[in-house]
């Protein structure tokens, strides 16, 4: 039987096979390349200076993108004398041509992509741990699929989680309309519930351009850090495709989540190759500068750390706009950390709540009554 390990090393593999393995890892333009099998590698930098998000001074506790124009800062750009000279432009007019011109002006092996990134909005799952506390979710409650009342396996969003999309939404509307802010031109979507139903409540209903519609594809790795909590466990691909008909898959999604087990948990570092390659594949394959990426705290913290910018922690339904320089470099070896020397870890917990948690790990009531009379208390008394 193969292991959570084994599973990512052969999706790994999988995604160079599909941009053709052993070909030349040349960038079409300046937008593209094809996978190699270890003989290039995509080097990413996070460009700072055009969002309040890159800025040390910006606390991330508190921090609104919508009261703050996505975080857009007000500035000038090189090219503004020659774009805007009567100052007639909003900031985002001046600063999507500033990138146009990034690009144009880039290397073969060089380009340029702005990734907006937005946190799911309040799942159950959110709801169950603030109420239960961190420690109890973590050691018991999490590897359920419920309590009776509520249901947080692959979670669907919260009435406060729905206000938090409702508020993303209008204010998409706002900026496209009013601050001429660039729609994306590409979507791409974790395979759980509370981010597939995210991005369509956000974006599905607003007048985009005509040659930017909403169409999301769903990829695989965009996924929340995998461990034993049925939150993490996505549902099957025809559930799916029965719930937005009008999402793509990657070619490679499977029909059941081949990575969840409920007995290990994924490492950092193998979700930081995960994150990599997720990224990988799409400045590989998608020639658009403008992408949005709909994901979890988690896995946003992860491809920020690839992108190499700042920790920046996301609350539910906020988002964070990164300007990312990727170059693509031939024939030497990816200086990662290979995903096998970061192996899933065996992830104990309690047959019923907990005395408490830490760095050691749960630490169980010594007696409790069994899990089966705990869920039947629970279901009958808690609910939100």
């Amino acid at each position: 039987m193969l292991l959570p390990t084994h599973f990512l090393l052969l999706a790994l593999s999988q995604s160079c096979f599909v941009l053709g393995m052993g070909e030349s890892g040349k960038w079409e333009g300046t937008s593209r390349m094809t996978c190699t099998g270890g003989t290039s590698f995509i080097d990413y930098t996070t460009v700072s200076g055009f969002f309040l998000q890159d800025e040390t001074s910006t606390d991330p506790k508190g921090f609104d993108y919508i009261t703050t124009n996505y975080g857009l800062i007000n500035r000038e750009y090189s090219t503004d004398s020659s774009f805007d000279p009567e100052s007639k432009m909003t900031q985002w007019q001046r600063f999507e041509h500033y990138v146009e011109a990034l690009n144009r002006d880039a290397g073969k092996n060089t380009q340029y992509k702005i990734l907006y990134m937005m946190r799911h909005g309040e799942g159950f799952h959110n709801a169950a741990e603030s109420y239960y506390g961190t420690p109890a979710w973590n050691c018991y409650w999490s590897e359920l699929d419920g309590n009776g009342t509520s249901v947080w396996a692959d979670a669907l969003l919260t009435q406060s989680g729905i206000d938090q999309t409702t508020k993303a939404n209008g204010f998409w509307h706002s900026q496209l309309v009013n601050e001429r802010m660039p729609a994306p031109e590409s979507y791409y979507s974790s395979p759980l519930s509370r981010c597939t139903t995210t991005a369509n409540l956000t974006f599905a209903s607003l007048a985009l351009p005509a040659d930017r519609p909403f169409t999301p594809v769903i990829k695989e790795f965009l996924r929340e850090g995998i461990s034993i909590h049925t939150c993490d466990r996505r549902s099957n691909k025809t559930y799916i495709q029965s719930m937005f008909p009008s999402y793509r898959f990657e070619e490679s999604f499977t029909e059941h989540d081949e990575l969840w087990n409920g007995t290990f948990a994924e490492a950092g570092a193998a979700q930081n190759a995960r994150s990599k390659a997720v990224l990988d594949d799409i400045f590989s394959k998608d020639g658009n500068t403008w992408i949005s990426i709909t994901s979890h705290s988690g896995e946003i913290r992860s491809l920020l750390s690839v992108l190499g910018h700042r920790p920046f922690s996301l609350s539910t339904g906020q988002a964070i706009p990164v300007l990312v320089r990727a170059r693509n470099h031939r024939k030497i070896e990816d200086p990662a950390t290979p995903v096998s020397d970061s192996p899933w870890v065996f992830e104990p917990t309690c047959t019923s709540p907990p005395v408490t948690s830490g760095a050691a790990g749960c630490v169980c009531a010594t007696a409790s009554p069994t899990l089966s009379v705990m869920s039947s208390l629970a279901s009958s008394t808690i609910s939100f």
